[in-house]
């Protein structure tokens, strides 16, 4: 069962003497789902909680422990409580979470070597990941002609990360086998080794999540109101790739054209290496829908060559709808340990801060609940204010070209946070 904090049905009065603050909390409607994580993320999610959201909303979440010590009590049972959670109340956010190895199994005492709590997650909602780089003054992008942001949508099923893999001895002959309901088999040769062993690689996708995220990817564009681009390599991968191509085509073509032409803007489809170099000759401001690995690889460099991949938002949507907001990046483990013998650290808490606040501002926009979205919007401002004025934390501080910045610790960073907050609050 899930630990359920639910807001009371009045007004509640906030007063800080300190900083003079006097407001009435932001009600809320419907709970979030609020999925809690591993490590120093962990510490800096409660940090942001305490700080910047609770004193201003009566918080109502469906709270799911998925630290990786609950995850093994419960046998992974509660990550798919949460995504069943998700769908049921349509929007989430979740800490960063541990995908354990072999080495994190002998340092948790695992009984199994649990599975990505995401991936989990993704296959559930059958969802989309669309991540959006955090542009502020004084961090460059590497790429001097992007001005405005490039949203990766990651096709989050499938292809190598669902990989049949095996090693073949020379000598061996590897054929492709296909047997239908009825028994009746179809071969494909791959390969004869002969002089050499070698390798092979079974890869699959299927329509249904093809169709999804052209959906989801459609979806988003018209909401965000941005260009789509489309890319694979269909002119080598004339069956595998150029399935998506045909699926992506007759959705828009059936779905989405009008759509698309009401809202001025274009859905592109090329191939994976012109776009690659279509994008660093451009100047952002659109969505580059991929295939998984396409995905995995180009939002990091994506978020690197912006500037850094904790100033990148992440959000997992389904086609239906249903939106579950994270941090792009994992749990800081290097900064945890030396959280946990009493030094400090000076860890980017923005894309959790972002997770936090794009799920109360879908939130807001779901339940007609203005004066949350304007909060969240208010607590983003402000983030970016904080960094804007030259306070920042270590990473952004050896990035950053602005003249006078200060580096400080994780929680000063957030305490800056709350000053500029409580300004835009009163004004």
């Amino acid at each position: 069962m899930p630990l359920s904090f639910l807001a009371p049905s009045f007004p509640v009065l906030l007063i800080n003497p300190e900083r003079k603050i006097k407001m009435a909390k932001i009600q809320m409607t419907t709970p979030l789902v609020e999925m809690d994580g591993d490590e120093m993320t962990r510490i800096i999610w409660k940090m942001i909680k305490d700080k910047l959201i609770l004193p201003y909303v009566d918080l109502k979440t469906e709270y799911y422990d998925l630290g990786l010590e609950y995850r093994e009590k419960t046998k992974d049972q509660v990550t798919i409580d949460s995504a069943e959670a998700t769908k049921k109340y349509g929007v989430a956010v979740k800490c960063a979470t541990i995908t354990p190895n072999a080495e994190r199994v002998k340092e948790y005492n695992l009984t199994q070597m649990w599975k990505s709590p995401n991936g989990t997650i993704r296959a559930i909602l059958d969802g989309t990941v669309f991540r959006t780089p955090i542009l502020v003054k004084g961090i460059t992008p590497y790429i001097s002609t992007w001005k405005k942001p490039i949203t990766i949508a990651r096709h989050a099923y499938g292809d190598v990360y669902k990989n049949t893999e095996m090693v073949v001895a020379d000598g061996s002959k590897a054929e492709l086998v296909v047997t239908d309901k009825d028994g009746n088999e179809t071969r494909q040769l791959i390969h004869e080794f002969s002089g050499s062993d070698g390798i092979i690689q079974g890869l699959h996708n299927i329509d249904k999540s093809i169709g999804s995220f052209a959906r989801a990817c459609f979806n988003f564009a018209l909401d965000a109101k941005k260009d789509l681009w489309f890319a694979t390599k269909d002119t080598i991968s004339k069956k595998y790739d150029h399935r998506f191509k045909d699926i992506f085509n007759e959705i828009f073509e059936n779905e989405y054209k009008e759509k698309f032409e009401k809202a001025g803007i274009e859905y592109f489809y090329t191939l994976i290496d012109d776009a690659v170099a279509r994008v660093v000759r451009s100047d952002g401001g659109y969505i580059w829908a991929c295939k998984n690995y396409d995905g995995d690889v180009m939002s990091d460099m994506v978020a690197t060559a912006f500037g850094s991949l904790a100033m990148m938002t992440s959000v997992l949507v389904s086609p239906d709808g249903i939106y579950e907001y994270e941090a792009a990046h994992g749990t800081v483990q290097r900064h945890y340990y030396k959280y946990l013998k009493g030094e400090t650290t000076s860890t980017n808490s923005v894309a959790t801060l972002f997770a936090w606040t794009g799920a109360l501002r879908k939130r807001g926009e779901l339940d007609g609940n203005a004066e949350l979205s304007s909060f969240a919007d208010k607590l983003e401002k402000a983030t970016i204010d904080t960094i804007e004025d030259g306070v920042m934390t270590g990473d952004l501080y050896l990035l950053s070209t602005l003249e006078n910045k200060t580096k400080v610790d994780s929680e000063t960073f957030l305490d800056e946070i709350n000053k500029r907050l409580e300004k835009l609050i009163n004004a």
